[in-house]
């Protein structure tokens, strides 16, 4: 049963990421045509590199990692860079040789990654040497965490593992119990001092003690509904993010919620259906919509829905970061959309590359950090 159902998720997942391509060509959903529009930002490509292979051939997307200075980066094949991140300069390449499936993240002078074949290996930052490499399970798809303690990571079965991060020991594990279906991703874990939060398929969001993995509490994010096991999905794939004591969380086909880190207290919840973590800013959250294809906004303290563009429909948007005044979201055609935070208007727009963009954004200062699907990596900044 457990290979029929993983053969079965995986076919479905297959067929929700790729959109409409499962329906014949005449009932497929074009993506909206973008509308012009009075340019009020205007982006300023910094500099751009192709230090990795093309990530078009595989469905997952790999993560890059950033500290105040460098830029880390990497493709399915095992290619791991350091870039400048003012620059653009390659500090570093190593070839790693490994099927890169759930990366990078970094911390503590470290750089970790997940393989297909479920290992978490930790590197130096400063070379790109191999540190330790421990195996989990099955296939790491989410972005391992760190700190100068414990390495995290969450594998496709629903399981989280923690390391020490000097020697690759295993400290502890759990089993959260994987669903009969679920779309083929998982969410990263946040390490909060003496507390790891992570995020599970079941729509479940549970702290753990970092030292010795003991539940401190659980809550549900996402409860499911409907009759078929594909209404019912309910995972959490984007990373939870923390505001000040409060944790905001958003699961596919569930709920936007906030929550108290410290016990786990519901806020308050808003219905919402999003795979890529949330983004904050000045008292709002905003979200890639998956249901309506839209970038919403809400307001932190209670949920309200303050804005809704959906003016970029089935344009398979990444997750949204927030630039200077501005929400930043990219589509699968490689443009780069800047949104108003306030009105939800659009106020910029750049063309990346005509691979398309899936990889999440990354903001360092006033410099916006944009990886294509061909490898490529470019720094825009506002003018």
């Amino acid at each position: 049963m457990k290979t029929s159902r993983s053969f079965f998720a995986i076919v479905v997942s297959a067929a929700l990421i790729s959109g409409c391509s499962v329906f014949s060509a005449k009932d497929e959903i074009e993506p909206a045509k973008l509308e012009d529009f009075d340019q009020k930002v205007e982006l300023s490509r910094v500099w751009s590199a192709k230090p990795t292979s093309s990530n078009n051939s595989y469905w997952s997307k790999l993560n890059m990692a950033v500290n105040e200075h460098t830029l880390f980066a990497a493709d399915h094949s095992g290619t791991l860079v350091a870039l400048e991140v003012d620059t653009g300069r390659q500090q570093w390449s190593v070839d790693l040789d490994l099927p890169i499936s759930g990366g990078l993240g970094y911390g503590d002078q470290k750089v970790v990654l997940g393989t297909i074949e479920g290992q978490v290996y930790t590197l130096n930052a400063q070379d790109g040497s191999v540190l330790w490499s421990s195996s989990v399970s099955s296939e790491v798809l989410s972005t391992p965490s760190v700190n100068s303690d414990i390495v995290v990571a969450q594998s496709i079965d629903n399981r989280i593992y923690a390391f020490d991060a000097e020697t690759g020991e295993e400290l502890w594990q759990h089993d959260a119990g994987a669903p009969i279906l679920s779309v083929r991703g998982n969410s990263s874990s946040m390490i909060l001092n003496n507390m790891v939060i992570a995020a599970f398929d079941n729509g479940k969001l549970t702290a753990f003690n970092s030292e010795n993995g003991s539940l401190i509490w659980e809550t549900r994010l996402a409860v499911p509904k409907g009759r078929t096991e594909l209404e019912r999905m309910i995972d959490i794939d984007g990373e939870p993010i923390l505001v000040g004591d409060i944790i905001y969380s958003v699961s596919y086909q569930g709920r936007l919620g906030a929550l108290t880190r410290g016990t786990g207290r519901n806020l308050w919840f808003q219905d919402s259906s999003s795979h890529h973590s949330p983004a904050y800013s000045d008292g709002k959250l905003f979200v890639t919509e998956a249901k309506n294809h839209s970038v919403k906004a809400y307001k932190a303290g209670n949920g309200q829905v303050l804005w809704n563009n959906d003016q970029l429909a089935y344009r398979e948007l990444n997750g949204p970061a927030t630039f200077g005044n501005t929400v930043a979201v990219a589509d699968a055609e490689g443009y780069l959309h800047l949104l108003d935070t306030e009105s939800g208007v659009f106020v910029g727009r750049a063309k990346v590359d005509g691979s398309g963009v899936s990889a999440p954004l990354l903001v360092v200062g006033e410099t916006l950090l944009v990886q294509s699907n061909n490898g490529s990596v470019s720094a825009f900044k506002i003018q």
